[in-house]
């Protein structure tokens, strides 16, 4: 039981020393994207973070619960030639939309792409309390600034108190 304790706690500290730098990120292939992404949410506190992206996965890429009781739902993009690449366009927030609250019950729904996204799926992300993460953003988070939901504008309230609320 020692053993196991002391192992959890060897990994907790090597997640919460994860960076990675934007370069690491182009060069991953999709599926690693959503393993970095779902480890990027348990660095972050969400130990329960997930990867569930293909074919069951309904539009949705990582579900995770943050430490103020929020439900993460996240479609990930990524961009083999970044901002070379084509922009996200519209279609991936209008599927995001479509399931993230309704069948994944999530309380922060989040695009996140290492490339960037349209004036269109801006507007629309908007107008559907969508969260887009872009290049930028992602190349702050994922440096290890600050956790997303500190990095975001606008989430909704923790769920669970807190001494801070």
């Amino acid at each position: 039981m020692r053993r196991r304790m002391e192992a959890g706690r060897r990994s907790a500290a090597r997640a919460g020393r994860l960076r990675y730098a934007i370069g690491h990120i182009d060069a991953l292939d999709h599926r690693r994207f959503e393993h970095a992404v779902r480890d990027l949410m348990r660095r972050d506190g969400c130990t329960d973070a997930v990867q569930v992206g293909g074919a069951g996965g309904n539009g949705v890429d990582v579900k995770a619960t943050d430490p103020f009781g929020r439900r993460w739902v996240i479609q990930r993009k990524h961009r083999k030639d970044s901002l070379k690449g084509a922009a996200v366009g519209t279609p991936a927030p209008q599927i995001l939309n479509g399931t993230g609250r309704p069948i994944h019950h999530g309380d922060v729904i989040a695009l996140v792409t290492n490339g960037r996204f349209t004036a269109n799926a801006k507007d629309f992300a908007r107008s559907q309390r969508l969260h887009l993460v872009d290049r930028n953003l992602l190349t702050r988070w994922a440096a290890g600034s600050a956790p997303l939901w500190q990095l975001l504008r606008a989430v909704p309230p923790p769920r669970r108190p807190t001494p801070r609320s």
